[in-house]
């Protein structure tokens, strides 16, 4: 570090960056595994500068002069916070970065950070240096005496620094005025009126507060206002965002809105940055240095709060290409709309008492009834023996039209539960605590409930799609003479379930990636529904009122607002399972799906063909394989839903141990509660636990 500071001390007033890069470089850790390594450096460049004064002169000057001749603005504006173009050209815009990074113009001070920490990770090893080094540092930089030419020199540095500033703060406001009056977020909350509205009355206030400081700069003794009304409307801008947020988990969101709404929030808080490092240098302002104002004075607190927005700088800047930090915020909010529809949804695959558990095995037995037609009319497609992707269309057709129609029924396919049932634990979580003291009774409660559920509703599609399938294929073999299926196919079909000597638990295992994006589609399509009124929209439609007139309308539009969702999520769960057979046989892949229910209706078919003329140990391998189906379908789907519900809550459950063993503890205790719902409560009863627990 001394040759870097020497060359520096050559040329105190340079504009080139060579000297602070190769300063920057002997700070950086030899190694990126261990980033504290920088502190002892920093500490031992702090030490040097306070045994070489001239050195820490030089150093504060050219720091100085290389900040007032570059464009700070964009730094302080742009840097970490999203862009003005929207989530999918950013996304574009740094996919295409990434592969051919931007020119550089070393005019701008946020361009020459790639210059001064050009690797990735240099935000790392800045961030593990502790405050007190940094403060150190500073002050050895801080208190060297300047001979007379740099003084002169800096001090005109020091304004220049502090007029950009100042630009920055003003431009900050002026988004966060066009960002509040958007359209759309007036349209989600219109009780912000135009001329009310903290967005544009902070920059009224904000406006007042510019004038005063400018003031104050050239006369000391002019009126200073200070921040703290400012700060207060900054502080109501949050409050409609919070309101807003709220008001979008009941009308739902879109993409261009959570992006806007994040953006905002950066804006606030970088406003609030910049206002706390300018304040103090107002309340400083003597004649005597009033043009030293830029730097060097504030409390340890402000030169606390200028470290940290270095750090975030620096971070932003290292990462400003990477696509994590985008899609974080933006699918983290976007997924909590959408699994917060799920979990609502999810309330209804909870059977609470025995009437329920009865109307649950109810509504399964009719899913598992259409499923054992669905099941022989896939055969027959194939007896077509038609091109692949013909074969694929109908397969899909098959799939998606019958669980469309299950759905219209209001019936209840089981492996369907795991991803709404999944959000629902998810919301009580999130409802609970922090993730750190949850109430784990209630949620062994919740477990209970949605395991028994889960239990009869696999029950009701098995007990009645097999002796569906069944009945059907010997109705076929009395009225045909044949079977609907010969020997060859049968013993494909049993093959098929093996769960030790074929692909069964794999292609289970797609089965159960599909049923979670399924639960994500019905969530996206739920939370587009409410969003764009869908309601209202259909009623609009002159066409369609022409046809079904205004009345069939209303009821149309209401239907497809509250169940749009549950439709589209079928119909692609049903695309996806006709489809990804083909797909495997087109790219010479092993892939297929097997759905548990399908599974025992093909059983069904398999062991009517041949007359149950098996072996115990081949049917009992393939009961067994249908049930395994049914283990993996149901644990991949949930596990995949609870995830994504977790993080878009941004939940972290660290008391799995605990939740085990309670959940042990009551399986020994009470097994039969995993399977069998306790007694109805008595009406009065009912009332007055429902009173206690809204």
């Amino acid at each position: 570090m001394l040759p870097a500071l020497e060359h520096i001390a050559s040329d105190p007033l340079s504009t080139e960056l060579s000297g602070i890069a190769a300063l920057a470089a002997s700070l950086r850790p030899p190694r990126k595994t261990e980033p504290q390594a920088a502190a002892g450096k920093v500490r031992a460049l702090a030490q040097l500068l306070r045994d070489r004064p001239e050195l820490a002169a030089a150093l504060r000057s050219h720091l100085l002069h290389l900040l007032s001749t570059r464009r700070q603005v964009s730094l302080y504006t742009d840097t970490g916070i999203f862009s003005n173009d929207g989530f999918f050209h950013e996304l574009r815009r740094r996919i295409a970065y990434r592969v051919l990074p931007p020119a550089l113009d070393e005019r701008n001070l946020q361009d020459c950070l790639d210059i001064v920490f050009p690797h990735e990770d240099d935000y790392l090893w800045l961030q593990a240096v502790p405050f007190d080094d940094w403060e150190a540092l500073w002050q050895a930089v801080a208190g060297a005496a300047l001979p007379e030419p740099l003084h002169q020199a800096s001090a005109s540095d020091r304004g220049k620094t502090l007029t950009e500033l100042l630009q920055a703060i003003q431009v900050l406001s002026y988004r966060i005025s066009a960002i509040g009056t958007q359209p759309e977020l007036v349209r989600v909350y219109s009780d912000v009126k135009a001329f009310e509205s903290p967005f544009l009355m902070q920059n009224v206030e904000l406006h007042g507060w510019l004038e005063s400081y400018r003031r104050r700069l050239q006369d000391e003794t002019a009126p200073m206002e200070d921040t703290r009304h400012v700060l207060v409307l900054l502080d109501q801008c949050q409050e409609v965002i919070d309101r807003i947020r709220k008001q979008t988990l009941r009308i739902g969101t879109s993409v261009s809105l959570t992006y806007r709404m994040l953006r905002l929030e950066q804006t606030l808080q970088r406003l609030r940055q910049l206002l706390a490092l300018a304040e103090p240098h107002a309340q400083a302002i003597t004649a005597a240095d009033k043009a030293l104002a830029g730097v060097g004075a504030g409390s340890a607190q402000q030169r606390r709060t200028g470290l940290a927005l270095g750090l975030e700088l620096v971070e932003a800047h290292n990462r400003k290409y990477t696509l994590r930090g985008l899609l974080a915020g933006n699918i983290n909010l976007l997924a909590r709309n959408i699994t917060e529809n799920a979990s609502r949804t999810g309330e209804h695959y909870i059977a609470d008492n025995r009437r329920e558990f009865g109307a649950m095995y109810r509504s399964a037995a009719g899913a598992g009834f259409i499923i054992g037609f669905m099941a022989m009319i896939k055969i027959l497609f194939s007896y077509l023996h038609a091109a692949p992707l013909v074969e694929a269309f109908l397969y899909s057709m098959n799939y998606s039209l019958g669980f469309m129609l299950i759905h219209v029924l209001h019936f209840t396919v089981a492996t369907k539960q795991p991803a709404m049932t999944a959000s629902r634990i998810a919301a009580d979580l999130h409802r609970s605590g922090d993730g750190r003291n949850l109430d784990i009774d209630s949620l062994v409660d919740v477990i209970v409930k949605v395991f028994r559920t889960q239990f009869i509703a696999v029950l009701g599609n098995l007990t009645i799609a097999f002796p569906v399938a069944y009945l059907l294929a010997a109705g076929y073999f009395g009225l045909a003479g044949t079977h609907f299926v010969d020997a060859d196919k049968a013993g494909h079909l049993l093959h098929d379930l093996d769960p030790i000597g074929s692909l069964a638990l794999f292609h289970a295992a797609i089965a159960g990636v599909c049923l979670f994006l399924a639960g994500l589609i019905s969530g996206y399509y739920d939370n587009k529904a409410l969003y764009t009124r869908m309601a209202q929209r259909v009623v609009r439609a002159r066409w369609l009122t022409g046809v079904i007139g205004r009345r069939g309308a209303q009821k149309l539009g209401t239907y497809l607002e509250t169940g749009l969702g549950g439709l589209m999520g079928n119909f692609y769960f049903g695309i996806m399972l006709g489809t990804i057979g083909t797909v495997g046989f087109l790219l010479g892949l092993p892939i297929d799906i097997r759905h548990i229910t399908f599974s025992a209706a093909n059983l069904a078919i398999a062991m009517e063909a041949l007359q149950w003329h098996v072996g115990m140990s081949t049917f009992v391998l393939s009961a067994a394989g249908v049930l395994a189906v049914g283990a993996v379908n149901l644990w991949v789907s949930f596990s995949l839903a609870l995830f994504v519900a977790l993080r878009s809550r941004q939940v972290r459950f660290r008391q799995g141990g605990k939740l085990v063993k309670a959940l042990l503890s009551r399986l020994l205790k009470n097994p039969g509660s995993f399977f069998w719902p306790p007694k109805d409560l008595p009406a009065d009863a009912a009332t007055t636990d429902e009173a206690r627990h809204p």
